[in-house]
């Protein structure tokens, strides 16, 4: 079974150059085609592609917010970022929101077909500019790491704290544990994942097993 591609571009003349490199290859199938964001996320919800090649900056609603909207509908749809440009907001955002690669425009087309292939097989692609990039940000951002776990940057009561949300600890329980007040709980929640730059749960629930904080397993 063809992999389900739709593309998604402002420009009509790389829309033209992606249908043609697609066309190239039985293994892949073009399912849809949209010139911005809002129109791809609808796109997306009909024909249920298996991969989104979602430009990066287009008018109306960008490919971050489209991504977003796409990757949180619950659908299994993987998207793969194109972008003309190696910056790294764009990267890290869409890193963020859950993308399963970024590459570049200028890239040759093989690679883009090696990245395709390579998301579909639910791996994650990085062009080399972009890794190059990620690994930098990694560096600076993990210097404050460097002697210690980043569970250190945390107060002893925010560690207690994160332990028991982890543990499915609902804030109002965590207060009368902590004898203190749901107000002052949830204050202190949000400065922990401001500190961690945690956004959900979710990632604040991996961080505290991935750090051995708690392995849930009780």
């Amino acid at each position: 079974m063809a992999i389900k591609v739709v593309v998604v571009d402002d420009h009509g003349v790389l829309r033209e150059g992606l249908r043609l490199l697609i066309d190239q290859h039985a293994e892949l199938e073009l399912v849809g085609e949209a010139e911005d964001g809002r129109k791809a996320v609808a796109i997306v919800a009909e024909v249920k592609p298996d991969i989104v090649l979602m430009d990066v900056s287009m008018p109306g609603l960008n490919g971050i917010e489209a991504a977003r909207q796409i990757l949180t509908e619950g659908s299994e749809v993987k998207v793969l970022a194109l972008s003309a440009y190696s910056n790294k907001r764009f990267i890290t955002e869409m890193l963020k929101i859950g993308v399963s690669g970024y590459i570049l425009k200028d890239s040759a087309s093989e690679e883009l077909v090696r990245a395709i292939f390579s998301v579909a097989a639910g791996d994650n692609y990085l062009c080399p500019k972009a890794a190059s990039l990620v690994i930098e940000d990694y560096k600076q951002n993990s210097k404050t790491f460097v002697n210690g776990s980043p569970l250190d940057i945390l107060t002893a009561k925010e560690r207690e704290l994160l332990q028991l949300l982890a543990e499915g600890i609902s804030a109002k329980a965590a207060a009368k544990l902590l004898h203190v007040s749901v107000k002052t709980t949830d204050a202190r929640r949000r400065e922990t994942m401001n500190k961690l730059g945690i956004n959900s749960m979710a990632e604040l629930t991996k961080f505290a097993i991935r750090e051995g904080l708690t392995s849930l397993e009780f």
